[in-house]
């Protein structure tokens, strides 16, 4: 194989495609901003290039003999304001595909989002063809990922090849900036002491990972493909989570409205380690999905969906385990007096 760029090759996702890469046989190119913490590239044979994706001239330079890209830089932070979520998913797009165009690079596998797709009806599933509907809840990240991932598309008729990949919510260890695994941790440290109704769809990062290269070896010029296993109410999640931790989950479900006043009071108090109101109406949704045309037109598969939440929990106990909860912890009682007193309200 020739040689390939990889941005955000120090996060989560795109370490793990950098590690396909090499074993691939390409010649693999990352991306590093001056500030990058460099302990997911530790061993990995790569050629490290400083560029900031928002800095053309750098990005330039990086394009270099590139044949093919892999477009994995970005954030996963619900509580991303949009004047810190829009500048690199979309103008950082943009440049990184006008300069592949440039370059002449042979495809681009976009990493969007499955957030950019529904979220899917009340007891059904959103695959491809369902429409972004999440923009009447002005989340900041789910608004910049759909601009930037229309932003990629538009790029198919200016003659770039892009195919694009939508991941769910990724599970598993290694996940440098603690991104999508945070929920995991707050669930360890007994930060979430009441839940909404919703649903999530759940990935390994190791089949993401794959899915990046099927992707690019079979996938078709400007088409999406969801990169998500198993669908999960957020009861469900939670009680495995607690059943394979030790940890108690949190006992009550409470009305969207009220979570949303819960979590607007704990951030006026300063608790900022609490869900945020942006994040418990983003949890309410129905994030459900099909991954059904990744399975027929790239011949993914998906591992054991126990197994990403096992490996994600191991991982922090090895790496958190001073702070987090041990096994056979229930749920603090200030918190439990808190969760009571609400449901009392509520009733």
């Amino acid at each position: 194989m020739g040689r390939t760029l990889v941005t955000g090759a120090t996060g989560f996702i795109g370490a793990h495609v950098a590690r396909l890469l090499l074993a691939r046989g390409d010649e693999v190119v990352v991306t590093v901003r001056r500030d990058s913490t460099l302990d997911a590239l530790h061993g990995l044979d790569v050629r490290r290039v400083r560029a900031d994706i928002l800095d053309r001239r750098a990005v330039r330079r990086a394009m270099q003999g590139v044949e093919r890209v892999f477009h994995v830089a970005g954030t996963t932070n619900l509580r991303a304001a949009r004047d810190e979520a829009f500048p690199v998913a979309v103008e950082g797009t943009r440049i990184l595909l006008e300069e592949a165009l440039r370059a002449g690079a042979q495809r681009v596998v976009y990493t969007s989002s499955a957030g950019t797709i529904g979220p899917a009806r009340a007891g059904r599933s959103a695959d491809e063809s369902t429409g972004f509907a999440a923009a009447r809840y002005a989340i900041p990240y789910l608004d910049a990922m759909r601009e930037a991932e229309v932003l990629a598309l538009g790029m198919v008729p200016r003659g770039l090849d892009v195919v694009v990949v939508n991941p769910a919510h990724v599970l598993g260890a290694g996940d440098p900036g603690r991104s999508s695994t945070a929920l995991v941790l707050r669930f360890l440290r007994r930060e979430i002491p009441a839940y909404v109704d919703g649903t999530l769809n759940v990935v390994a990062v190791q089949d993401v990972a794959r899915g990046h290269l099927l992707a690019d070896e079979r996938g078709q010029v400007g088409e999406r493909y969801i990169l998500g296993n198993r669908n999960f109410t957020m009861t469900r999640l939670f009680a495995d989570l607690g059943r394979l931790s030790g940890v108690q989950p949190p006992a009550l479900k409470l009305p969207v409205f009220a979570a949303m006043t819960l979590a607007d009071a704990a951030q006026r108090l300063g608790q900022t380690q609490l869900p945020t109101p942006v994040e418990v109406r983003a949890a309410s949704l129905n994030w459900s999905f099909s991954n059904r045309k990744a399975k027929r037109d790239l011949g993914w598969s998906t591992s054991p969906h126990e197994d990403c939440l096992e490996e994600t929990i191991d991982w922090y106990r090895r790496r958190d385990g001073d702070t987090l909860a041990p096994p056979g912890a229930t749920q603090p009682l200030p918190l439990r007096v808190v969760g009571d007193a609400i449901r009392r309200i509520g009733l």
